[in-house]
């Protein structure tokens, strides 16, 4: 779960209805096709190498094959239910939040973090605005603290410049 959210910054109601037939190959890439975003938005999601094998050692552990990619799981171990609450979410990102020293961490500072990996990695704004699914660019560039520049111009150094200025 914490792959999916950092890997490809789903909203939290996303990543509880992920269903396993969700998962399709498309285009030689791993995809969460046809996945119902916010405000009723459709978007196609590509899924990172590392966070489908993160999923293919979920699914093949709990012997997941179809329906609701996570469960509940009673206290005997067995998988019950169609799929798991907000609630308990929060619970697995505080847990390991915990685990290395965070003291507050929600599943969506988790998304945020997603945003700011790509821009750094050099993704650029309108990609990383179709792989979190927001409607106006503005937010995508509010998630990303971006600022304007202007001691440092993008179109400064373009290379259409003449030789002498």
């Amino acid at each position: 779960m914490l792959a999916m959210l950092i890997g490809y910054g789903l909203r939290r109601g996303e990543l509880l209805a992920l269903r396993v037939n969700s998962i399709r190959l498309r285009e030689e890439h791993w995809v969460i096709a046809g996945l119902l975003g916010k405000a009723g938005h459709i978007r196609t999601v590509p899924i990172p190498a590392w966070v489908k094998a993160a999923i293919d050692e979920w699914t093949n552990a709990a012997g997941i094959t179809d329906g609701a990619l996570f469960r509940s799981i009673n206290k005997t171990g067995r998988m019950w239910g169609t799929g798991i609450t907000p609630k308990v979410l929060w619970e697995i990102v505080r847990e390991a939040a915990s685990r290395v020293g965070i003291e507050r961490l929600a599943p969506h500072d988790l998304r945020r973090s997603c945003a700011r990996l790509c821009h750094l990695a050099g993704g650029e704004l309108d990609q990383i605005q179709f792989l979190l699914g927001h409607v106006s660019i503005q937010t995508t560039e509010r998630y990303l603290g971006c600022k304007q520049k202007l001691r440092v111009a993008v179109n400064d150094r373009m290379g259409i410049e003449p030789e002498d200025v």
